[in-house]
């Protein structure tokens, strides 16, 4: 119950910074209605891409760090 509760503020959050954001930048409740909708919708469809992202560059680290570890146990042998 608190995950979808935290979900739903976060959507509201995004949704009224959009709608605040444009209406300050146009003076239009349309285009801030618009934006309030559509940034959402981008965020859903972009935050797996996003995921993917981090993860590969997590794994990289990873293996740099194996691999210096390694390194390293191989010269105090």
């Amino acid at each position: 119950m608190v995950t979808a509760a935290k979900t739903v503020s976060q959507v509201a959050m995004h949704m009224t910074v959009a709608f605040a954001v444009m209406y300050v930048a146009t003076g239009s409740l349309a285009l801030g209605g618009v934006a309030a909708v559509v940034e959402p919708i981008c965020n859903v469809m972009l935050l797996p891409l996003h995921d993917k992202m981090w993860e590969r560059i997590r794994a990289r680290v990873d293996a740099r760090k194996a691999a210096s570890s390694d390194a390293s146990n191989m010269q105090t042998v």
